[in-house]
């Protein structure tokens, strides 16, 4: 009676629960960030450089979590702070690889991505999985890509290094659900980050063209969006939410797709 959804006070449903966001101070970590942070919980949000804005509040650690060194600083910190953890969102990733195409990219560039996009959720899940497996509970989110299963030509790293996380999550969840823990992902299609609207701007004056013009010809790249817009983080964030919340209970070793029906294969 306690868990049903009817009756859950939406404004405090993280209350009392510790939650860390990697990439937590930019795009749709940090509307993740935001979003637990306004319905109770206590937030940590870890990236490279300073946050802009964040709530007051919000714990910060400054890290780069692709890198060995900053996961354990991380994990050292949180565990500091917080003592364990409750919800785990692992939201890093990204590609900055050349996008000439397969022949142009060396072990360097998959390197890096595989750092960024897979191996910087197994180093934090590794560090901070001890705490919640002495708890007998837990959640882990990773933020994966439409782009596992629509790999794009010009990030062949970051398609390959996001497939392998789903892979890496369905048997996480597999072997640590018995001990209360659930692990799932998430994966958004075109989300209108702040990234996304530079990448626009920069196509539309390479094109000589205007934002909307080159925003939708994006789109079109990716071969249309039903319903005709990108997402917005905050749509992201509040399908994290419900994956991190006793609302979804039952839930583990799946992945979610948010891409407002972009990949119409079944």
């Amino acid at each position: 009676m306690d868990n049903c959804p009817d009756l859950l006070d939406m404004s405090k449903e993280f209350a009392g629960i510790r939650a860390l966001v990697t990439g937590g101070t930019r795009g749709i970590g940090r509307a993740i960030v935001k979003r637990l942070y306004a319905a109770g919980a206590e937030v940590i949000a870890a990236a490279r450089s300073l946050p802009e804005a964040l709530p007051e509040g919000v714990g910060f650690i400054q890290a780069d979590v692709s890198l060995p060194e900053g996961a354990d600083h991380i994990v050292q910190e949180t565990v500091n702070r917080f003592g364990g953890l409750d919800i785990l969102i692992n939201n890093v990733g990204g590609s900055s690889t050349s996008t000439a195409g397969a022949l142009a990219l060396t072990d360097e560039d998959w390197q890096t991505t595989f750092n960024a996009n897979l191996f910087a959720s197994v180093r934090l899940d590794r560090g901070l999985l001890p705490y919640m497996i002495k708890q007998q509970s837990g959640v882990i989110v990773h933020i994966s890509s439409i782009q596992r299963k629509l790999p794009g030509n010009m990030t062949m790293p970051y398609s390959a290094a996001k497939a392998a996380l789903v892979n890496y999550s369905k048997n996480l969840a597999t072997q640590f659900g018995p001990m209360g823990i659930r692990v799932n992902t998430l994966a958004p299609g075109f989300t209108e980050t702040e990234a996304a609207e530079r990448l626009i701007g920069r196509m539309a004056e390479q094109a000589g063209t205007d934002y909307l013009t080159a925003r939708q010809q994006l789109m079109d790249e990716l071969g249309g969006i039903p319903l005709g817009r990108p997402a917005q983080p905050e749509e992201v964030a509040e399908l994290a939410a419900f994956l991190a919340s006793s609302r979804a209970s039952y839930i583990t070793g799946c992945e979610y797709v948010i891409d407002g029906g972009t990949i119409r294969t079944i």
